[in-house]
């Protein structure tokens, strides 16, 4: 008998397991359906408690004996218990979205929210924005209905916005380049909640936050409401601490380290000294090497440094899709805004502040292979490394004691 897990048609990057095994010692499979295995699935009722996730979050509410108060007002189901064979519905969606307001600081009361998308969890973004108090609620789609107003309608029309709600997989891993709607036309713009949790920081969020505007994607909401399903799961209570302890824990697996710095700064040495459990070293330089066939040096020698640049970025974009890396740049890395993007979308960036004088110039590195050379870039790159900075790391006697640092800091940005 499967006692817990999670159906779905596409599982593979599902953080549900590994959620549930930090919130409870229990087996909790991952289980892929087709859509004409749900009703075989549902006539065996062969498990304690489930989950349901894309796309069979109103297929499976016409197998269940009954439903929740909230789940009837969603249309939408994504937690199920067996309870001596009859089969409940619940929809914890709604306690993690309002958790993820609440954690955000944002108040709906009396505000203009937009909705973007139509799906399961748009519906959820819209019963907890009427509950909140929301004064109206809108629902965006790429096509007009009379329920919904389109993208050009929402900017033409409401840029008066107070809240941007997205619940579209715009900007979800892989096509994290994308985002859903150019928020620079909502000049009242409070607060953007983004449901997407892959990457942990969509271009949605980060538009958001390079305005000062409070931004969160939705790596909170699923850990929240997952802490809820395993309330009703079990029967038992968590407690908020122990829920946040879960996130942070769960945050520090899949975040990225980023190390910045000048060339010679020692990135790569300290890079591989960050010792953490499921988390790989990726240099790229050497992944830049690796395509080119050639030394950067060489590449840069015969094809120039905006090609150089160019692949630089592709590398960039590639290595930061991934999650649990620690990834050393190369000194120019931060000079393109895209770069920075793409690190920060799963990554804290950490700056290897070395001082000039430690640090030497090498026929290896082009751009930098004279004292001359060497010193001019410390001195015009200096002040963006700080700014493009999560952390700025000092100058310290040894690699190891950079290390250390980098990883007490990391745990308390995380805290």
């Amino acid at each position: 008998m499967k006692k817990y897990g999670c159906i779905g048609k596409k599982l593979t990057h599902s953080f549900s397991k590994e959620i549930h095994a930090r919130l409870v010692d229990y087996e909790y499979e991952l289980i892929e359906l087709d859509e004409d295995e749900i009703a075989d699935f549902f006539e065996k009722r062969d498990f304690e408690a489930i989950n349901v996730t894309i796309p069979y979050k109103q297929t499976v509410m016409a197998y269940l004996d009954g439903i929740s108060d909230i789940a009837g007002r969603i249309g939408a189901v994504n937690t199920i218990v067996n309870k001596e064979g009859r089969l409940y519905g619940y929809n914890t969606d709604y306690y993690g979205m309002k958790a993820l307001i609440a954690r955000v600081g944002l108040e709906l009361e009396g505000k203009k929210v937009l909705v973007l998308g139509t799906g399961g969890t748009s519906k959820t973004a819209r019963v907890v924005a009427a509950d909140m108090g929301a004064s109206e609620i809108l629902t965006v789609s790429r096509r007009k209905t009379d329920e919904y107003i389109t993208y050009e309608e929402a900017v033409g029309l409401h840029s008066d916005a107070e809240v941007i709600i997205n619940t579209t997989p715009s900007g979800m891993y892989p096509d994290c380049g994308s985002r859903p709607i150019d928020i620079s036309a909502f000049d009242r713009l409070e607060g953007v909640i983004d449901a997407v949790y892959n990457p942990l920081r969509t271009n949605l969020v980060m538009d958001a936050r390079e305005r000062g505007i409070k931004a969160e994607g939705g790596l909170y909401m699923l850990v929240m409401q997952a802490v809820v399903a395993v309330e009703k799961f079990l029967g038992i209570e968590i407690e908020k601490k122990v829920a946040d302890g879960v996130f942070a824990s769960v945050l520090a697996s899949k975040e990225n380290i980023v190390l910045t710095g000048m060339p010679g700064s020692g990135k790569s040495t300290v890079g591989r000294l960050l010792k953490l459990d499921g988390y790989g070293f990726v240099d790229t330089d050497e992944e830049i090497e690796k395509r080119c066939g050639c030394t950067i040096r060489e590449l840069i020698e015969t094809k120039g440094e905006e090609y150089f640049r160019e692949l630089e970025s592709e590398v960039i974009e590639d290595l930061s899709a991934h999650s649990s890396c620690v990834i050393s740049t190369g000194g120019g890395a931060v000079l393109r805004e895209q770069n920075v993007r793409s690190l920060r979308r799963n990554g804290r960036i950490f700056f290897i502040n070395a001082e000039l004088s430690r640090l030497r110039a090498t026929s290896s590195r082009p751009l930098s292979d004279t004292e001359d050379k060497l010193a001019r870039l410390y001195a015009q790159r200096l002040g963006i490394y700080k700014m493009t900075a999560d952390a700025v790391v000092p100058d310290m006697e040894t690699a190891m004691a950079e290390a250390e640092y980098i990883l007490a800091k990391r745990t308390e940005l995380i805290v």
